[in-house]
Protein backbone atom coordinates (compact mmCIF):
# COMPACT_ATOMS: atom_id res chain seq x y z
CA UNK A 1 0.00 0.00 0.00
CA UNK A 2 1.35 3.19 -1.24
CA UNK A 3 2.13 5.80 2.18
CA UNK A 4 -0.44 8.76 2.21
CA UNK A 5 0.92 12.07 2.57
CA UNK A 6 0.04 14.16 5.53
CA UNK A 7 -0.66 17.79 4.77
CA UNK A 8 -1.98 18.69 7.75
CA UNK A 9 1.18 19.74 10.29
CA UNK A 10 -0.98 18.99 13.14
CA UNK A 11 -0.94 15.09 12.62
CA UNK A 12 2.97 14.75 12.35
CA UNK A 13 4.39 12.86 14.93
CA UNK A 14 5.42 15.68 16.88
CA UNK A 15 2.04 17.19 17.04
CA UNK A 16 0.46 14.15 18.37
CA UNK A 17 2.96 14.04 20.75
CA UNK A 18 2.40 17.42 21.92
CA UNK A 19 -1.46 16.63 21.79
CA UNK A 20 -0.43 14.04 24.22
CA UNK A 21 1.21 16.23 26.63
CA UNK A 22 -1.49 18.37 27.96
CA UNK A 23 -3.43 14.93 29.16
CA UNK A 24 -0.49 12.42 30.51
CA UNK A 25 3.04 12.61 31.42
CA UNK A 26 5.21 12.37 28.35
CA UNK A 27 8.97 12.36 27.44
CA UNK A 28 10.35 15.68 27.28
CA UNK A 29 11.08 16.94 24.01
CA UNK A 30 11.33 19.89 21.40
CA UNK A 31 11.06 19.71 17.37
CA UNK A 32 12.23 20.82 14.39
CA UNK A 33 11.38 21.26 10.52
CA UNK A 34 13.57 20.24 7.93
CA UNK A 35 14.78 23.65 8.15
CA UNK A 36 15.91 23.15 12.00
CA UNK A 37 13.15 25.90 12.50
CA UNK A 38 11.60 24.67 16.29
CA UNK A 39 8.09 23.63 15.99
CA UNK A 40 7.16 21.72 19.15
CA UNK A 41 8.61 22.48 23.06
CA UNK A 42 7.72 20.40 26.43
CA UNK A 43 10.48 21.02 28.99
CA UNK A 44 10.31 20.68 32.29
CA UNK A 45 10.77 24.65 34.18
CA UNK A 46 10.02 26.21 30.42
CA UNK A 47 6.07 27.13 29.18
CA UNK A 48 4.79 25.04 26.53
CA UNK A 49 6.26 25.80 23.17
CA UNK A 50 8.59 28.12 24.45
CA UNK A 51 10.71 29.53 21.82
CA UNK A 52 14.67 28.99 21.90
CA UNK A 53 16.98 30.92 19.87
CA UNK A 54 18.69 28.15 18.42
CA UNK A 55 18.86 24.51 18.53
CA UNK A 56 21.98 24.70 20.47
CA UNK A 57 19.95 26.28 23.44
CA UNK A 58 17.09 23.70 23.41
CA UNK A 59 19.68 20.93 23.63
CA UNK A 60 21.22 22.60 26.50
CA UNK A 61 17.50 23.45 27.81
CA UNK A 62 17.17 19.64 27.63
CA UNK A 63 20.24 18.35 28.63
CA UNK A 64 20.45 20.09 31.51
CA UNK A 65 16.72 18.97 32.44
CA UNK A 66 17.24 15.38 31.47
CA UNK A 67 21.33 14.54 31.39
CA UNK A 68 20.91 12.29 27.93
CA UNK A 69 18.98 12.54 25.14
CA UNK A 70 18.03 10.75 21.50
CA UNK A 71 17.00 11.82 18.32
CA UNK A 72 14.89 10.42 16.07
CA UNK A 73 13.22 11.63 12.35
CA UNK A 74 10.30 10.76 10.43
CA UNK A 75 9.09 11.87 7.19
CA UNK A 76 5.87 13.79 6.78
CA UNK A 77 4.30 11.02 4.63
CA UNK A 78 5.38 7.86 6.39
CA UNK A 79 4.15 6.06 9.82
CA UNK A 80 7.73 4.91 10.65
CA UNK A 81 10.51 6.53 11.90
CA UNK A 82 13.85 6.62 10.12
CA UNK A 83 17.17 7.76 11.94
CA UNK A 84 17.44 6.99 15.82
CA UNK A 85 20.48 8.13 17.61
CA UNK A 86 20.58 7.06 20.98
CA UNK A 87 22.02 8.82 24.61
CA UNK A 88 23.66 11.79 23.55
CA UNK A 89 24.86 14.09 26.26
CA UNK A 90 26.80 17.22 24.50
CA UNK A 91 25.09 19.51 22.72
CA UNK A 92 26.88 20.36 19.89
CA UNK A 93 26.84 17.37 19.12
CA UNK A 94 22.66 16.98 19.31
CA UNK A 95 22.61 20.37 17.03
CA UNK A 96 25.84 18.74 14.51
CA UNK A 97 22.61 15.72 14.58
CA UNK A 98 19.85 17.47 13.92
CA UNK A 99 21.30 19.40 11.15
CA UNK A 100 22.62 16.57 9.39
CA UNK A 101 19.10 14.68 9.56
CA UNK A 102 17.35 17.96 8.30
CA UNK A 103 19.42 18.25 5.38
CA UNK A 104 18.10 15.20 4.47
CA UNK A 105 14.63 16.98 4.76
CA UNK A 106 13.35 14.85 7.98
CA UNK A 107 11.68 16.05 10.82
CA UNK A 108 13.73 15.55 14.31
CA UNK A 109 12.01 15.14 17.73
CA UNK A 110 15.07 15.87 19.98
CA UNK A 111 13.72 14.10 23.87
CA UNK A 112 15.14 12.77 27.08
CA UNK A 113 16.48 9.32 27.60
CA UNK A 114 14.52 6.95 29.62
CA UNK A 115 17.01 3.79 30.42
CA UNK A 116 14.63 1.15 29.86
CA UNK A 117 16.85 -0.77 32.30
CA UNK A 118 16.39 1.31 35.18
CA UNK A 119 14.00 -1.47 36.99
CA UNK A 120 11.05 0.04 35.58
CA UNK A 121 8.42 -2.45 32.88
CA UNK A 122 7.50 -0.70 29.42
CA UNK A 123 3.94 -2.51 28.09
CA UNK A 124 0.41 -1.72 26.94
CA UNK A 125 -2.75 -1.09 28.52
CA UNK A 126 -6.04 -2.69 25.97
CA UNK A 127 -9.16 -3.35 26.98
CA UNK A 128 -9.13 -5.18 30.49
CA UNK A 129 -5.54 -6.40 29.72
CA UNK A 130 -1.97 -4.73 30.84
CA UNK A 131 0.98 -6.80 29.37
CA UNK A 132 4.31 -5.91 30.30
CA UNK A 133 8.65 -6.32 30.66
CA UNK A 134 11.57 -5.17 31.76
CA UNK A 135 14.16 -4.13 30.20
CA UNK A 136 12.38 -3.66 27.18
CA UNK A 137 10.41 -0.75 25.06
CA UNK A 138 6.52 -0.90 25.18
CA UNK A 139 6.71 -3.44 21.62
CA UNK A 140 7.66 -6.31 24.17
CA UNK A 141 4.19 -7.02 23.33
CA UNK A 142 4.75 -7.57 19.73
CA UNK A 143 4.87 -11.39 18.52
CA UNK A 144 8.50 -10.76 17.01
CA UNK A 145 9.86 -9.37 20.52
CA UNK A 146 8.05 -12.19 22.43
CA UNK A 147 9.67 -14.68 19.88
CA UNK A 148 12.99 -13.41 20.19
CA UNK A 149 12.68 -12.30 24.38
CA UNK A 150 9.95 -14.41 25.59
CA UNK A 151 6.47 -13.86 26.82
CA UNK A 152 5.47 -10.98 28.68
CA UNK A 153 3.26 -10.68 32.11
CA UNK A 154 -0.38 -10.43 31.25
CA UNK A 155 -2.45 -9.40 34.16
CA UNK A 156 -6.36 -8.24 34.03
CA UNK A 157 -5.81 -4.45 34.47
CA UNK A 158 -7.25 -4.38 38.43
CA UNK A 159 -4.22 -7.18 39.11
CA UNK A 160 -1.55 -5.68 37.13
CA UNK A 161 -1.85 -2.20 38.87
CA UNK A 162 -2.27 -3.66 42.38
CA UNK A 163 0.95 -6.17 41.53
CA UNK A 164 3.08 -3.45 39.89
CA UNK A 165 1.94 -1.08 42.84
CA UNK A 166 2.97 -3.66 45.52
CA UNK A 167 6.33 -4.23 43.90
CA UNK A 168 7.75 -0.72 43.11
CA UNK A 169 5.50 1.24 45.80
CA UNK A 170 3.23 3.48 43.49
CA UNK A 171 0.29 3.18 41.69
CA UNK A 172 0.96 2.85 38.24
CA UNK A 173 -1.00 6.07 36.62
CA UNK A 174 -3.25 3.95 33.98
CA UNK A 175 -6.49 3.86 36.22
CA UNK A 176 -7.70 6.85 33.64
CA UNK A 177 -7.54 5.43 30.25
CA UNK A 178 -10.62 3.71 28.99
CA UNK A 179 -10.98 0.06 27.67
CA UNK A 180 -11.31 1.67 24.52
CA UNK A 181 -7.62 3.66 24.49
CA UNK A 182 -4.62 1.34 23.83
CA UNK A 183 -1.79 3.02 26.20
CA UNK A 184 2.03 2.63 25.40
CA UNK A 185 3.01 2.81 28.57
CA UNK A 186 6.59 2.73 30.78
CA UNK A 187 6.79 2.86 34.39
CA UNK A 188 9.91 3.81 36.29
CA UNK A 189 11.26 3.96 40.22
CA UNK A 190 12.90 7.28 39.64
CA UNK A 191 10.02 9.92 38.07
CA UNK A 192 10.83 11.60 34.72
CA UNK A 193 9.30 13.36 32.22
CA UNK A 194 7.31 16.83 31.89
CA UNK A 195 5.23 16.23 34.99
CA UNK A 196 7.98 14.16 36.56
CA UNK A 197 5.89 11.22 37.60
CA UNK A 198 6.58 7.48 37.17
CA UNK A 199 4.13 6.74 34.72
CA UNK A 200 4.95 7.68 31.20
CA UNK A 201 2.92 7.43 28.01
CA UNK A 202 4.35 6.88 24.83
CA UNK A 203 1.38 6.79 22.63
CA UNK A 204 -2.44 7.01 23.05
CA UNK A 205 -5.01 5.59 20.58
CA UNK A 206 -8.60 5.46 20.40
CA UNK A 207 -9.30 1.46 18.85
CA UNK A 208 -12.97 1.13 20.15
CA UNK A 209 -14.65 -1.97 22.52
CA UNK A 210 -13.62 -5.17 21.74
CA UNK A 211 -13.36 -8.94 23.96
CA UNK A 212 -10.29 -8.70 25.83
CA UNK A 213 -8.87 -11.35 28.06
CA UNK A 214 -5.52 -12.40 29.98
CA UNK A 215 -3.67 -15.48 30.12
CA UNK A 216 -1.67 -15.31 32.91
CA UNK A 217 1.21 -17.50 32.51
CA UNK A 218 4.69 -17.46 34.06
CA UNK A 219 7.79 -17.98 33.56
CA UNK A 220 7.53 -14.78 32.15
CA UNK A 221 10.21 -12.05 31.69
CA UNK A 222 8.82 -10.42 34.38
CA UNK A 223 9.03 -13.35 36.79
CA UNK A 224 12.48 -13.85 35.87
CA UNK A 225 13.16 -10.07 36.81
CA UNK A 226 12.17 -10.71 40.32
CA UNK A 227 12.35 -14.56 40.66
CA UNK A 228 9.85 -17.52 39.96
CA UNK A 229 8.81 -17.61 43.82
CA UNK A 230 8.11 -14.36 43.98
CA UNK A 231 6.05 -13.68 41.26
CA UNK A 232 4.18 -16.57 41.97
CA UNK A 233 3.17 -15.39 45.56
CA UNK A 234 3.02 -12.08 44.57
CA UNK A 235 -0.07 -13.41 41.88
CA UNK A 236 -1.09 -15.20 44.65
CA UNK A 237 -1.56 -12.23 47.35
CA UNK A 238 -3.35 -9.90 44.49
CA UNK A 239 -5.73 -12.54 44.15
CA UNK A 240 -6.47 -12.69 48.20
CA UNK A 241 -5.08 -16.11 48.40
CA UNK A 242 -3.77 -17.09 51.76
CA UNK A 243 0.30 -15.79 51.54
CA UNK A 244 2.65 -15.39 55.10
CA UNK A 245 3.64 -11.81 55.30
CA UNK A 246 6.74 -11.74 53.01
CA UNK A 247 9.84 -9.07 52.14
CA UNK A 248 10.98 -9.41 49.10
CA UNK A 249 15.00 -8.85 48.66
CA UNK A 250 15.67 -8.22 45.10
CA UNK A 251 18.86 -7.89 43.25
CA UNK A 252 17.56 -5.22 40.84
CA UNK A 253 14.93 -3.59 43.35
CA UNK A 254 14.55 -1.98 46.69
CA UNK A 255 13.03 -4.55 49.47
CA UNK A 256 9.03 -4.60 48.99
CA UNK A 257 6.50 -6.83 51.11
CA UNK A 258 3.11 -8.16 51.40
CA UNK A 259 1.60 -11.13 52.53
CA UNK A 260 -0.71 -11.87 55.69
CA UNK A 261 0.61 -12.11 59.29
CA UNK A 262 0.91 -15.50 60.62
CA UNK A 263 1.56 -14.49 64.34
CA UNK A 264 4.45 -17.00 64.65
CA UNK A 265 6.77 -14.02 64.95
CA UNK A 266 9.47 -16.06 63.34
CA UNK A 267 11.30 -15.92 59.90
CA UNK A 268 11.85 -18.43 57.04
CA UNK A 269 14.50 -17.68 54.55
CA UNK A 270 13.95 -18.70 51.03
CA UNK A 271 16.19 -18.12 47.93
CA UNK A 272 14.40 -17.50 44.59
CA UNK A 273 15.62 -18.57 41.51
CA UNK A 274 14.88 -17.19 38.21
CA UNK A 275 12.78 -19.95 37.34
CA UNK A 276 12.09 -23.06 39.59
CA UNK A 277 15.14 -24.96 40.67
CA UNK A 278 13.11 -27.92 43.64
CA UNK A 279 16.09 -28.05 46.01
CA UNK A 280 18.35 -26.79 44.76
CA UNK A 281 19.48 -23.50 46.63
CA UNK A 282 18.46 -22.27 50.41
CA UNK A 283 15.32 -22.48 52.65
CA UNK A 284 16.20 -21.83 56.33
CA UNK A 285 14.02 -21.50 59.13
CA UNK A 286 15.55 -18.46 61.09
CA UNK A 287 17.32 -14.88 59.60
CA UNK A 288 20.21 -15.17 57.19
CA UNK A 289 22.03 -12.14 55.82
CA UNK A 290 19.39 -11.78 52.29
CA UNK A 291 22.89 -10.50 49.98
CA UNK A 292 25.41 -12.48 51.62
CA UNK A 293 23.41 -15.43 51.13
CA UNK A 294 22.84 -14.29 47.00
CA UNK A 295 26.63 -13.59 46.78
CA UNK A 296 27.51 -17.25 48.17
CA UNK A 297 24.93 -19.03 46.53
CA UNK A 298 25.04 -17.21 42.97
CA UNK A 299 28.22 -15.21 42.86
CA UNK A 300 27.85 -14.67 39.12
CA UNK A 301 24.43 -12.98 39.72
CA UNK A 302 22.59 -14.73 36.78
CA UNK A 303 20.56 -17.53 38.84
CA UNK A 304 18.94 -16.19 41.97
CA UNK A 305 16.82 -13.46 41.13
CA UNK A 306 15.88 -12.73 45.38
CA UNK A 307 15.48 -13.75 48.54
CA UNK A 308 12.36 -13.98 50.57
CA UNK A 309 12.14 -13.26 54.60
CA UNK A 310 8.98 -14.93 55.38
CA UNK A 311 7.14 -15.19 58.40
CA UNK A 312 6.72 -18.60 59.69
CA UNK A 313 4.01 -20.29 59.90
CA UNK A 314 3.25 -22.74 63.40
CA UNK A 315 2.94 -25.81 61.29
CA UNK A 316 0.79 -28.95 61.47
CA UNK A 317 1.15 -30.26 58.20
CA UNK A 318 3.38 -28.80 55.19
CA UNK A 319 3.70 -30.78 51.57
CA UNK A 320 3.00 -30.00 47.84
CA UNK A 321 0.28 -30.48 45.88
CA UNK A 322 0.47 -31.41 42.14
CA UNK A 323 -1.78 -31.66 39.37
CA UNK A 324 -0.88 -34.91 36.99
CA UNK A 325 -1.51 -34.44 32.99
CA UNK A 326 -5.04 -35.75 33.56
CA UNK A 327 -6.12 -33.57 36.01
CA UNK A 328 -5.42 -35.76 39.35
CA UNK A 329 -4.57 -34.29 42.18
CA UNK A 330 -1.66 -35.70 44.35
CA UNK A 331 -1.24 -34.16 47.41
CA UNK A 332 1.21 -35.30 49.77
CA UNK A 333 3.10 -34.07 52.89
CA UNK A 334 4.17 -34.47 56.83
CA UNK A 335 3.88 -33.80 60.19
CA UNK A 336 5.43 -30.60 61.08
CA UNK A 337 7.74 -28.07 58.86
CA UNK A 338 8.46 -30.61 56.43
CA UNK A 339 12.02 -30.09 55.75
CA UNK A 340 12.99 -33.54 55.12
CA UNK A 341 9.56 -34.11 52.83
CA UNK A 342 10.72 -31.25 51.01
CA UNK A 343 14.59 -32.68 50.14
CA UNK A 344 12.40 -36.19 49.62
CA UNK A 345 13.59 -38.38 52.25
CA UNK A 346 10.07 -38.84 54.21
CA UNK A 347 6.35 -38.90 53.79
CA UNK A 348 3.16 -39.02 56.09
CA UNK A 349 -0.60 -39.99 55.81
CA UNK A 350 -2.31 -36.74 55.66
CA UNK A 351 -5.44 -36.47 58.21
CA UNK A 352 -8.64 -36.42 56.09
CA UNK A 353 -9.19 -32.63 57.04
CA UNK A 354 -6.00 -31.60 56.51
CA UNK A 355 -6.30 -32.85 52.92
CA UNK A 356 -9.57 -31.87 52.30
CA UNK A 357 -8.25 -27.70 53.27
CA UNK A 358 -5.68 -28.24 51.07
CA UNK A 359 -7.73 -29.34 48.62
CA UNK A 360 -10.23 -26.75 49.11
CA UNK A 361 -7.25 -23.68 48.80
CA UNK A 362 -6.31 -25.74 45.45
CA UNK A 363 -9.86 -25.46 43.76
CA UNK A 364 -9.84 -21.61 45.11
CA UNK A 365 -6.42 -21.26 43.08
CA UNK A 366 -7.38 -22.95 39.77
CA UNK A 367 -10.84 -21.49 39.82
CA UNK A 368 -8.40 -18.11 39.53
CA UNK A 369 -5.64 -19.30 37.60
CA UNK A 370 -6.29 -22.59 35.83
CA UNK A 371 -4.37 -25.70 36.82
CA UNK A 372 -1.72 -24.78 39.53
CA UNK A 373 1.18 -26.80 41.77
CA UNK A 374 1.97 -25.15 44.90
CA UNK A 375 3.78 -25.92 48.44
CA UNK A 376 1.66 -25.27 51.46
CA UNK A 377 1.66 -25.27 55.11
CA UNK A 378 -1.14 -25.99 57.72
CA UNK A 379 -1.35 -24.25 60.97
CA UNK A 380 -4.42 -26.27 61.89
CA UNK A 381 -6.61 -23.73 61.12
CA UNK A 382 -5.89 -23.25 56.93
CA UNK A 383 -3.42 -23.96 54.94
CA UNK A 384 -1.47 -21.28 53.59
CA UNK A 385 0.62 -21.35 50.23
CA UNK A 386 4.64 -20.50 50.44
CA UNK A 387 4.81 -21.46 46.98
CA UNK A 388 2.71 -21.18 43.61
CA UNK A 389 3.63 -22.58 40.05
CA UNK A 390 1.35 -22.95 36.93
CA UNK A 391 0.38 -25.66 35.33
CA UNK A 392 -0.11 -29.58 35.59
CA UNK A 393 2.64 -31.84 35.70
CA UNK A 394 3.48 -33.94 33.07
CA UNK A 395 3.47 -37.17 35.14
CA UNK A 396 0.69 -39.85 35.26
CA UNK A 397 0.54 -42.40 38.06
CA UNK A 398 3.86 -43.75 38.24
CA UNK A 399 5.19 -42.25 35.78
CA UNK A 400 6.78 -38.50 35.84
CA UNK A 401 7.98 -38.61 32.30
CA UNK A 402 6.75 -40.52 29.49
CA UNK A 403 8.42 -42.05 27.13
CA UNK A 404 10.94 -45.76 25.96
CA UNK A 405 14.39 -45.73 27.22
CA UNK A 406 17.59 -48.54 26.54
CA UNK A 407 18.26 -48.98 30.14
CA UNK A 408 17.04 -47.88 33.57
CA UNK A 409 18.77 -47.01 36.63
CA UNK A 410 17.40 -47.49 40.25
CA UNK A 411 17.43 -44.55 42.46
CA UNK A 412 16.70 -45.11 46.45
CA UNK A 413 14.44 -41.81 47.01
CA UNK A 414 15.70 -41.84 51.19
CA UNK A 415 19.18 -40.68 49.48
CA UNK A 416 17.18 -37.28 48.64
CA UNK A 417 16.85 -34.82 45.91
CA UNK A 418 20.58 -33.40 45.65
CA UNK A 419 21.10 -37.09 45.08
CA UNK A 420 18.77 -37.31 42.44
CA UNK A 421 20.03 -34.30 40.61
CA UNK A 422 23.81 -35.67 40.30
CA UNK A 423 22.13 -38.58 39.24
CA UNK A 424 20.13 -36.91 36.46
CA UNK A 425 23.23 -35.12 35.36
CA UNK A 426 25.25 -38.51 34.57
CA UNK A 427 21.93 -40.26 33.00
CA UNK A 428 21.88 -40.11 29.08
CA UNK A 429 18.88 -38.90 26.74
CA UNK A 430 17.99 -42.11 25.87
CA UNK A 431 17.90 -43.74 29.72
CA UNK A 432 15.37 -43.59 32.15
CA UNK A 433 15.17 -44.01 36.03
CA UNK A 434 13.30 -46.02 38.30
CA UNK A 435 12.32 -44.31 42.07
CA UNK A 436 12.69 -46.49 44.42
CA UNK A 437 10.58 -46.20 47.72
CA UNK A 438 7.28 -43.82 48.29
CA UNK A 439 7.83 -40.70 46.82
CA UNK A 440 3.66 -39.72 46.41
CA UNK A 441 0.00 -40.77 47.32
CA UNK A 442 -3.10 -39.74 45.53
Amino acid sequence: MAAQLVTDLNELKDSVLHRLADTANIAQFVSFDPAARQRHARILGYEVDYRFDSVNHAAEALLKSSGSVNVRSFEPNSSKSRDFIYGLKNTDEVASQVAKLASQSLYTIVNETIDVNDGGVSGVALGSVVEFAPGDTPRCVEPRRIEECGLVASLRKDLALRLLKTVYGFSPDLHRYQSTERVEFSIHPIRRGTLQEHTIVWELEEVGEFDSSAETDWPNRFSRFVGDKTFGLLLADVLGLPVPATIVFPRLLPPFGFGQRTGSGETWIRTCPVEQEPGRYTTRRGWLDPFHLMTKEDPEGQKIASVLAQEGIDARYSGSLIVDREGGLIIQGVEGYGDSFMLGRAMDDLPADIHESVRDLYHHAAGLLGAVRFEWVHDGKMAWLVQLHKGATTSLGATIFPGEPSLYHRFDVTKGVDALRDLIGRTGSNEGIVLVGRVGKK
